[in-house]
């Protein structure tokens, strides 16, 4: 068992570490205010990834992609995670589900979005089918030889910058010994669609400036063309993709987490209390050693599983796991910071408050906490006829 990283991993961490304290960092405050990441600097931090060659890194070489591994591509996330996700998601890494383009669509959609001449955003959720992905209700029937769809999605990430959208939805009903199944399609729709409109979602706490939409269709006609793959594949689909996101989402916490506990650590030895640094204090100190001990076993997990996906191993159980762990990990490492902190830790003279807010998220999208539980529980039960 080899635990370092390999020459080219480490010249990886160093590249997209520094990239995002150089071009990230100093942009972060002014989104963080208005709420906005101008479009233009969109553009500019697009095009320097695009330079620096890491541009759809998550892809492989015979479609443009760096060709990167599983486990590469869990450490660029995991240097991406210290950022703004509002600005770091111009660094770039279309849906790897494009990969289902048949050659039409690889030249109309795929192509295109590996050399960054257009953005993608999923839509998958809706405001009653979060968890419950077969309870959605937007949907498409046949009409002649086109699929008409009406219905909607709400928490759309990216949607605000993308050029097109990945959307599942309803396209049949199985009946089955549990009860009706819905049959799910997954459809490419350009942005400008007659039928199909983006709106502005909701205002969160979390993750300022990285915003989320709503998507409406009323009577939106789509071709075959337009579908992903088979007609009622898509949940296959989905579950491939979800693989992807949740290991982004551990990688994501760990990262988060590492740059948050640098703050903790730095301010225990140099704030002063009682004529001595705080960090003296057992209550500070030991507070410190259990969140690199957090840190650094999210870490290892979150690697292990990306490892585990990279040779083919079973992996569903392994990336639950490291996206529950790592997400809670940094739920209780922010919420510690703050608290070494004191009232300092609320106030936005520090990043704190901001790492504590944007942490929640990471619990409840991809995959909740409980979902994670119930993947986890599952996989351990069934073998046993439970």
């Amino acid at each position: 068992m080899n635990f370092g990283l390999t020459e080219e991993q480490e010249m990886i961490v160093s590249t997209v570490r520094s990239f995002v304290e150089k071009e990230i960092y100093p942009h972060e405050a002014e989104v963080e205010r208005t709420g906005q990441v101008p479009r233009e600097l969109g553009e500019q931090i697009k095009q320097k990834v695009i330079d620096l060659g890491f541009y759809a890194c998550n892809f492989p070489e015979e479609v443009g992609g760096a060709g990167l591994s599983h486990t590469d591509f869990t450490l660029v996330e995991r240097e991406l995670g210290r950022g703004s996700m509002a600005l770091t998601h111009f660094f770039g890494r279309p849906q790897n589900i494009l990969m289902a383009c048949n050659d039409d669509q690889r030249e109309r959609y795929l192509l295109p979005a590996l050399r960054g001449e257009r953005m993608d955003a999923l839509a998958m959720t809706e405001p009653d089918a979060g968890s419950d992905v077969r309870g959605m209700k937007c949907s498409a029937v046949r009409d002649g030889g086109d699929w008409v769809v009406n219905g909607s999605k709400h928490f759309i990430s990216g949607a605000e910058h993308a050029d097109f959208f990945i959307v599942f939805v309803a396209t049949g009903v199985d009946e089955t010994p549990k009860g009706p199944k819905k049959r799910i399609t997954t459809f490419l729709v350009d942005r400008g669609t007659k039928g199909f409109e983006v709106r502005d979602g909701y205002n969160s706490v979390s993750h300022k400036g990285y915003k989320n939409c709503i998507l409406y269709f009323d009577n939106c006609r789509l071709s075959d063309a337009q579908v992903l793959g088979k007609v009622d594949g898509g949940f296959e689909v989905m579950n491939e993709w979800l693989y992807a996101t949740r290991l982004t989402v551990a990688a994501f916490s760990v990262g988060r987490a590492r740059r948050c506990f640098d703050y903790a650590l730095h301010y225990a030895a140099e704030r002063r209390q009682f004529g001595q640094q705080i960090g003296k204090f057992q209550g500070v100190s030991f507070q410190i050693a259990d969140m690199i001990t957090e840190i650094d076993a999210a870490d290892w997990l979150t690697l292990a599983a990306a490892w585990r996906l990279d040779q083919g191993l079973l992996k569903n159980r392994e990336i639950a796991s490291a996206k529950l762990y790592a997400s809670e990990a940094l739920a209780r490492v922010t919420d510690t910071t703050l608290q070494i902190f004191g009232g300092m830790g609320l106030m936005d003279d520090f990043p704190i408050e901001r790492f504590w807010r944007d942490a929640r998220v990471e619990r409840i999208w991809d995959g909740t906490s409980e979902i994670q539980r119930h993947i986890i529980s599952r996989d351990l039960l069934r073998p046993l006829g439970a």
